[in-house]
């Protein structure tokens, strides 16, 4: 049986894995900032709150080109992305803290 806390850091690598993806992406790093509202240089300090890895899978989940080009980049099947989500702060409402 896997435990919770190792689905969970598994859960943060793709959702990280996401985030540079994203930031290496001239087109992308743009509409992420744009729909998040957030400023470039305030990434380091936004990363660290509950719930933004959530809104980053979120935000690749949202457009299913950008979920296929970088599950193709990650190597990881596009359903990965969404279970990642559910196993993350504010990813869901069944989310466990007590891990």
């Amino acid at each position: 049986m896997i435990k919770q806390s190792a689905v969970h850091e598994g859960a943060e690598a793709i959702a990280i894995q996401a985030l540079g993806f994203i930031a290496s992406d001239p087109e992308l790093l743009p509409r992420f900032l744009s729909i998040t509202g957030i400023e470039a240089s305030a990434i380091r300090q936004v990363a660290r709150e509950p719930g933004f890895l959530a809104g980053v899978l979120q935000f690749v989940l949202a457009h299913e080109p950008t979920l296929i080009s970088f599950s193709e980049a990650a190597n990881i099947a596009p359903g990965e992305v969404g279970k990642a989500l559910r196993h993350l702060p504010l990813g869901d409402s069944s989310y466990q803290t007590s891990i």
